[in-house]
């Protein structure tokens, strides 16, 4: 009788984000939660990082490792019963909800090492806590996010911004990419244009068919004016770009189907047999979104040749000063079984492709 197989655990990078917020405190906390799943391995100062855990809960154990150390012998095998950190050291001592420039690049050296860690093979993806734009730039580095950081590091001309959960009350689980992301409200009509929504499209096709494991996605577009333009009397968009857009998308074998009315695409008659809906900007698809989910959803970065998922809010520095106990983990326990799913997907997608060039 053959032995049963033992199935390896992905090993997911775990950036703890700004120090002074809740970042450290949930990733600790989701990491050993799911220690069973998942090998997450936190990247941060080791010595703060095992001050908070032994104060969250004294029988969490993290095993330490130098950057140096990662790099000449590669990841250790620490079992399930430790979380393994690697050491990138904080320039100033940390006070809960107090931001301090001096730690901004300490922040941004985690996510190269994360980074250099997926292109080296020890992680199969990058799971992100929240962190705060205005220490680093502050430190003297333009930075205006996770999502664009990680699209220049990587060489990558265009990503997409996909936020993503599920609803409470057995509704569809729900995903809203965005054609536009941070942009003032004035200038979203303008960058929404043919060859624009041409890259959105490809990408989320390829990615949700490819790191999602969907064979035959289904795309739901949302117009960008009120009641997708009604037919020119309130907006000429949808007519001229986003219709001529999604007819070449489906001649290109994309099911990418709209322009429809915002107001009324979210409900769950139109939602249950859509894989995502396509919105024009942040905020027409990303309220309903964070309504329906919140503290049960993730961001994930398309577009990127890695996987890369994230909590859905930001520091919470107000709440990380009160100490801690306060932060609910669940959007970043969702942030890592996201990316097991998709290390999962991938992996298929790859074995397929193997099989038939072979």
């Amino acid at each position: 009788m053959a032995a049963p197989q033992t199935v390896r655990r992905p090993t997911l990078a775990l950036t703890v984000g700004e120090p002074a917020g809740i970042g450290p405190e949930i990733s600790i906390r989701a990491a050993w939660a799911l220690r069973e799943q998942a090998n997450c391995v936190l990247v941060g100062d080791a010595a703060f990082l095992a001050l908070t855990a032994s104060l969250i809960d004294p029988s969490i154990r993290l095993a330490a490792l130098s950057i140096q150390a990662l790099r000449n012998g590669g990841l250790p095998h620490f079992g399930k019963e430790r979380i393994a950190v690697i050491d990138v050291p904080l320039a100033a001592h940390v006070v809960p909800g107090t931001l301090d420039a001096e730690n901004g690049r300490a922040v941004l050296a985690t996510l190269d090492l994360a980074l250099e860690g997926v292109q080296a093979g020890w992680f199969d993806a990058i799971v992100t806590a929240p962190l705060q734009k205005s220490t680093i730039n502050q430190a003297g580095v333009a930075f205006s996010g996770h999502t664009e950081y990680l699209a220049e590091k990587t060489h990558t001309p265009k990503v997409v911004m996909m936020l993503a959960g599920q609803p409470a009350g057995g509704q569809p689980y729900l995903r809203v990419a965005l054609a536009t992301t941070h942009l003032p409200l004035k200038d979203v009509p303008g960058a929404i244009t043919g060859a624009g929504l041409a890259q959105v499209l490809d990408i989320l096709h390829r990615d949700l068919r490819d790191k999602f494991g969907i064979a035959a996605p289904r795309i739901l577009v949302t117009g960008l004016n009120p009641h997708a333009g009604e037919n020119g009397y309130l907006g000429r968009e949808e007519i001229e770009v986003i219709a001529p857009s999604l007819a070449a998308a489906q001649a290109r074998g994309i099911d990418a189907r709209g322009p429809y009315p915002a107001d009324t695409l979210f409900q769950p008659k139109y939602l249950q047999d859509a894989d995502c809906v396509l919105a024009m900007y942040h905020d027409q698809g990303l309220p309903v979104l964070k309504h329906a989910t919140f503290g049960r959803g993730i961001n994930v970065t398309l577009g990127l040749p890695l996987i890369r998922t994230s909590v859905d809010h930001g520091t919470a520095l107000d709440l990380a000063a009160q100490g801690l106990g306060l932060a609910d983990c669940g959007s970043m326990e969702e942030a890592i079984r996201a990316a097991m799913d998709m290390v999962t997907a991938s992996q298929r997608t790859a074995s397929r492709t193997h099989s038939t060039k072979d």
